[in-house]
């Protein structure tokens, strides 16, 4: 498939109702309001196509650049490619997930997480910390550097409540994500939790709830997420 047929296929499938609710959840212009399982039948057929994802994402639809990231080669992603991403991720939806999701499942997630988190750029920092969550729900143990982990559970804790909103929201799922599926730091993450406390999240009059960081951990942990780490962080 082509940019274009994707495109035009993307506007026949868009909706102003889920343009609307997406609208009121960061979701910026320009878009056609496309459910994602509307996008699930075109990343079935595309698979991965590391050029054609850099295309879409080029376009600045929120919509074609979430499809992007569905079928992006995350593996030849390089750092250009992912600072680029980054910097023009302005939607929730793509600097919170799509971009995170790509970064994590590749080979410099870590690394460009590191470097996106000290952004003064609240789109950026956004991505670093979502990327570094997903890394954690992703990695084996063994593959995290567990010393610099628990550093970063430190920095929340003192700095969450003084960060910019979203970011403060994204280091919150940070803290539940090392809870909830690293063992070496479950008990910390949890102790971090419980002296940060509540934490406030402006959801812009949306239904959307902050979910409390130790009662997340707690079920999460009842579930097994210990000892199960994801396959994959992208849906």
């Amino acid at each position: 498939m082509t940019v274009d047929e994707i495109m035009a296929d993307l506007q026949s499938l868009g909706s102003e109702s889920i343009k609307k609710l997406l609208l009121k959840h960061g979701v910026k212009e320009p878009f056609f309001g496309v459910k994602i399982e509307y996008l699930k039948p075109i990343q079935k057929k595309v698979k991965k196509d590391y050029q054609l994802a850099k295309d879409l994402y080029a376009t600045g639809n929120a919509d074609a650049m979430y499809l992007a990231g569905l079928i992006a080669d995350d593996d030849k992603m390089t750092k250009a490619d992912l600072q680029t991403w980054a910097e023009q991720a302005l939607s929730t939806n793509i600097n919170e997930y799509t971009v995170p999701w790509v970064a994590a499942e590749g080979k410099l997630g870590f690394e460009m997480a590191m470097e996106w988190i000290d952004s003064n750029n609240d789109n950026i920092a956004a991505a670093g910390w979502s990327t570094l969550a997903n890394l954690a729900t992703l990695k084996p143990d063994s593959e995290l550097d567990i010393i610099a982990y628990r550093a970063l559970l430190q920095r929340v804790v003192s700095n969450i409540h003084t960060s910019a909103n979203r970011v403060r929201s994204r280091m919150n799922v940070f803290v539940i994500s090392v809870g909830s599926y690293v063992n070496p730091l479950s008990e910390e993450a949890k102790a971090a939790a419980a002296k940060i406390g509540a934490v406030y999240v402006d959801t812009s009059g949306t239904a959307c709830k902050v979910p409390d960081a130790v009662e997340y951990i707690n079920k999460a942990t009842a579930r097994g997420s210990l000892s199960k780490k994801k396959k994959t962080v992208k849906c």
